[in-house]
């Protein structure tokens, strides 16, 4: 589970919560349904008209995604793929054929599937790179829809609060209630605001920065799969594929291997 995402959301509520309650507020004064039905009901509502159906079905996958998806480990993949490089240079290409049902990556699969066959190595290239192309298409769209909801939900939380103070200058004739009138009506510009930066636009940062990252994890399975065809020094692999790390994978890197050379 990618507990980075929830525990951000839960950390900042409970903080601006908190925060409210430390300065005199109760909590009940927060909860307003009709706040909550014209900020999140036309956030919703803006958001699905500006996206076709077969994009918004993607939403609840991509949720799933956010809070429970985990990355590849780059170490651990370059481990591997040097790995079928200096298995392949013993006994051939078809060692990978017998390989495929354990690759458990869907895109490296494709790709060695495609080395196994016999495919030229620049149509190979051509391949993975459109896959490469369509999944970055797919996670745009999908980071999108959120970055439209948070444009959406401050200025539903505006138009709650002209509402609402629409509803308390109708009624004048009674001093008293204006107070906590005026104070319901800024509820919808609280929900509106706080929804967009505690949760829409921080889960469509998430799927942006997922997408960098799987993206930069495709390169480099689509680069070691192609040393692989070219029939490339293991130990040169290893190198070519350790420019994808940061310096402090790269140690990581280094340590791992250096661990598992024989004394």
């Amino acid at each position: 589970m990618e507990i980075t995402t929830i525990g951000g959301i839960l950390f900042s509520t409970s903080c601006l919560v908190v925060a409210f309650i430390l300065d005199g507020g109760h909590v009940t004064a927060l909860l307003r349904p009709t706040a909550a039905i014209i900020v999140f009901g036309g956030t919703i509502g803006a958001t699905v008209a500006g996206f076709s159906l077969s994009e918004l079905k993607t939403v609840p996958k991509l949720i799933r995604v956010v809070m429970l998806h985990k990355l590849p480990n780059e170490i651990a993949l370059i481990e591997q793929i040097v790995d079928l490089a200096d298995k392949v240079r013993r006994e051939g290409l078809l060692y990978l054929e017998n390989q495929l049902p354990q690759i458990e990556d869907e895109f490296m699969r494709k790709g060695i599937q495609l080395v196994v066959d016999g495919t030229d190595p620049e149509l190979v290239r051509q391949i993975l790179e459109t896959e490469m192309y369509a999944l970055e298409e797919r996670h745009h769209t999908g980071a999108s829809i959120f970055e439209a909801a948070g444009g959406y939900a401050p200025t539903m939380g505006i138009i709650g609060t002209v509402m609402g103070l629409v509803h308390v200058l109708g009624n004048l004739e009674s001093p008293e209630a204006l107070g906590p009138a005026i104070a319901l009506a800024f509820i919808a510009t609280l929900y509106g605001v706080g929804s967009a930066n505690v949760l829409w636009l921080p889960i469509a940062e998430k799927l942006k920065n997922m997408s960098k990252k799987e993206a930069m994890l495709r390169e480099l399975m689509m680069e070691g799969i192609m040393s692989i065809q070219a029939g490339y020094n293991p130990m040169l692999i290893r190198e070519r594929l350790t420019a994808f790390l940061k310096p402090r994978s790269r140690r990581d890197e280094e340590e791992a291997e250096e661990e598992g050379m024989p004394e």
